[in-house]
Parts: structure tokens; C-alpha cells; sequence
């Protein structure tokens, strides 16, 4: 993005066009500023992924990792397909969990559905530390179609990648590796977590990879302060 060439955001939201029926002026000159830095925020993010997209190599993968699927034991350098880049989400079902995390699953409910798009560019997989015929069985019971399940049946991988607690519980983790010369290198993870969160919000990512609060933070009422995603709901209520 050529930082040069733009237009300044308040001009841009001058230009917008658009009106709803029967709003005020007070509303208008109130959205309109609120779309200046709306603005300023997307060209903030797309600055953010330019700066991480322009990262040097991160650290080799030297262990040689190997999880278990649907099909039997696969190594890391398996998980890449034919493509060049290996996104692995480390999901929140331990062998010493009776159920999932609530949070996870909803997440990873949002991303069934983009699977199929997102692994015409890059690999994905899921990674937990349940046997993989749980995770199998919980896929099921979910309703999930897509999303490809592992087992971390040494835990190795995520003792490295940061998805077990210094207590040895389970902790949720997002990473990315590149494959390239034969050699697998760690990319990025977003490193946030109680050490960097704000006072009064928990810890979150950014980008917030939760489409649930994507959508909570732009209803008047925003993200609920105690309320968290459960497995199951009593629709009768």
C-alpha cells in the first residue's frame, strides 16, 4: 500500500454517499466521523499484515513431528500437501478434558465452513492431544464436514508450539509454517495472551480470529463481559 497516494480518511468518509431512512444529522456527522477512522483502521491492519508478511525467516523445525489421522500416522512435512505454507490450529481437547473448549469449538465451527477455501491457498490442519477417535467422534456429533483432525499423540509438537500450560493443561494456539528448499521453518503466531492484554478485556489476537465477536462488536451492546460460547443451548428459551 503506497502510503503516499491516499486520500486522507476524513475525505473519503466526506465522500461516502450513503444514507439511511429517517436518521438525523446528529446520526450522519457521527457515522461519517466514525467511518473516518473505520478507514483508518483497515489501512492500519493492512499495514500490520505487510509487516508481517515481510518477517525473515523464522526457526527450523528440527524435530520430526508426526501426529495421527483419519488414515493413520502423518508427518509434519505431510500436513503441507502440495502447498508451501502449513496453518495449524492446536484445539482444546486433551485426553484430560471430558468435553471440548466451548471457545475453540465455536471457532473452528466458523472455520468448517471455509476449509475448502482457505486450502486452495495454503494447508490447514487441526491438531489436539485426544486420540484421533475422539476427535473423529466429536467431529461427528459437531456436524463438521471439513476440517482435517490430528492427534499430537507425543504432545511434542504442542509442548514447542505453546498449546500445553506451564501447568500441562491444554492451551489454544495458532501457527504458521513455510516448506521451502525441504526445509520447514516456524513463520508466526500471534503472541498475545495475558502479558499483553489491555485492562478490563480479556486476552484476544489481532486479527481476532473469532467471527462471534467480529459480529458482537458491531451490535450496540458489543461483547458480553461475562458470556462465553457454550457447546450446547436450550433453544426452548
Amino acid at each position: 500500500m503506497d502510503q503516499n497516494n491516499l486520500v486522507s480518511a476524513r475525505e473519503l468518509a466526506r465522500r461516502n454517499a450513503l444514507t439511511f431512512p429517517n436518521e438525523s444529522s446528529e446520526y450522519r456527522q457521527a457515522r461519517d466521523e466514525l467511518l473516518a477512522e473505520e478507514i483508518e483502521l483497515r489501512r492500519h491492519i493492512e499495514r500490520v499484515a505487510e509487516q508481517r508478511r515481510a518477517l525473515p525467516p523464522g526457526g527450523e523445525v528440527t524435530r520430526d513431528y508426526t501426529f495421527r489421522g483419519p488414515d493413520g500416522e502423518v508427518t509434519m512435512h505431510d500436513l503441507f500437501a502440495n502447498k508451501t505454507t502449513l496453518v495449524i490450529y492446536s484445539y482444546m481437547y486433551g485426553p484430560n478434558r471430558e468435553r471440548p473448549c466451548p471457545m475453540c469449538t465455536s471457532m473452528l465451527s466458523a472455520f468448517d465452513g471455509e476449509v475448502p477455501d482457505i486450502c486452495q491457498q495454503v494447508a490447514f490442519a487441526v491438531v489436539a492431544r485426544s486420540p484421533i477417535d475422539r476427535l473423529l467422534a466429536f467431529k461427528k456429533e459437531r456436524g463438521w464436514h471439513h476440517l482435517p483432525l490430528y492427534s499430537d499423540t507425543t504432545d511434542e509438537f504442542s509442548r514447542d508450539y505453546h498449546a500445553i500450560g506451564p501447568d500441562g493443561s491444554d492451551d489454544a494456539a495458532y501457527n504458521v509454517f513455510t516448506l521451502k528448499n525441504g526445509a520447514i521453518r516456524h513463520f508466526w503466531n500471534p503472541e498475545m495472551g495475558p502479558a499483553t492484554a489491555d485492562p478490563g478485556q480479556d486476552p484476544r489476537g489481532a486479527p481476532d480470529f473469532m467471527p462471534l465477536w467480529t459480529v458482537l462488536d458491531t451490535t450496540p451492546e458489543g461483547r458480553p463481559a461475562t458470556w462465553y460460547p457454550k457447546l450446547t443451548y436450550d433453544l426452548a428459551r
